[in-house]
């Protein structure tokens, strides 16, 4: 499973780096694959992982903010696996060359 979330924090302002930051060790602690992007981060595992990941990341932002709005997309592919890369890839692929992305 891929999962592209975002937390938002609505008591928080305008800048919300310090909360993204503040949350980043929980995803590198899981040790799922992720990209962390400019509007959302992407994290790749099995569906009970991944999910229980972005509970914990929601959780842990509601410790700082009385309102928190999470955002989850999810790609649930049968027997799919690296496909954190591996849609970018097949695109760039397909194109025959690199392509900017996250």
């Amino acid at each position: 499973m891929i999962a592209s979330f975002s937390i938002v924090p609505l008591d928080a302002g305008e800048e919300l780096k310090e909360k993204i930051a503040d949350i980043v060790p929980l995803i590198e602690r899981s040790g799922l694959n992720y990209v962390l992007g400019a509007m959302q981060t992407t994290i790749e595992g099995d569906s009970m992982s991944v999910m229980d990941l972005i509970m914990k990341c929601h959780q842990h932002m509601r410790t700082t903010s009385r309102r928190v709005l999470t955002h989850i997309t999810i790609d649930d592919r049968e027997e799919a696996v690296d496909r954190l890369r591996g849609k970018v890839r097949d695109v760039e692929t397909l194109l025959g060359r690199s392509v900017s992305h996250e």
